[in-house]
């Protein structure tokens, strides 16, 4: 989700909307709710079946809906346990992307300076933190990228002069088309460029 700001600092007699100075962009990561049901949902599952492998194994019922006492441990204890703990593994990687919010971050576009920040959140190490920094004179224009199918893409991307294509929106979940329509018309009458791809 993207969520658009326009910080006005006095407008024109005329009502021109060209004065408003910063457009700040709000960019949500890894920090959704489908994220975060997953993440509970894996946590949950694979608890689940590393305990029925310790049931079947001390021969002493963990769970409370069933019984897993009656399985012997080798072969249906031992296999529950290995996915009870790949269930485990993949559970701590969703809850560790989360508490980083990998992907989060904020555009910004500020007239007064004439600056473009993009700004996102990536993993811990030498590069965490990802800042694009350019100036507002150098942006081509705002270009709407749409690919259906059984991978649909919808994204929007900023074309700057000596450098590839900056995308400006979250990755994974496909925006809709309306939003995605709407932001890329904001954004390229706030910086007065075209937009391209529609």
């Amino acid at each position: 989700m993207t969520t658009s700001t326009t910080i006005n600092k006095g407008e024109s007699p005329n009502g021109d909307r060209s004065s408003a100075a910063v457009l700040h962009q709000t960019i949500l990561g890894s920090r959704r709710f489908s994220n975060y049901l997953w993440a509970t949902v894996v946590s949950l599952g694979s608890t689940g079946f590393l305990l029925a492998s310790i049931s079947s194994y001390l021969k002493t019922n963990l769970l409370l809906v069933t019984d897993p006492t009656q399985l012997l441990f080798v072969p249906q204890g031992l296999v529950m346990g290995l996915y009870g703990s790949a269930g485990l593994f993949l559970a701590l990687y969703l809850w560790l992307v989360i508490s980083w919010d990998v992907g989060g971050g904020y555009n910004e576009f500020n007239q007064e300076t004439g600056s473009v920040k993009i700004f996102r959140w990536g993993f811990p190490g030498k590069n965490r933190r990802v800042e694009i920094d350019c100036t507002t004179q150098d942006v081509q224009s705002v270009k709407v990228d749409i690919k259906e199918g059984l991978n649909p893409r919808r994204a929007l991307y900023l074309r700057v002069k000596g450098r590839r294509d900056i995308p400006l929106t979250r990755v994974g979940q496909p925006l809709s088309l309306k939003e995605l329509e709407t932001q890329g018309a904001e954004l390229a009458r706030f910086l007065d460029v075209p937009l391209e791809g529609l």
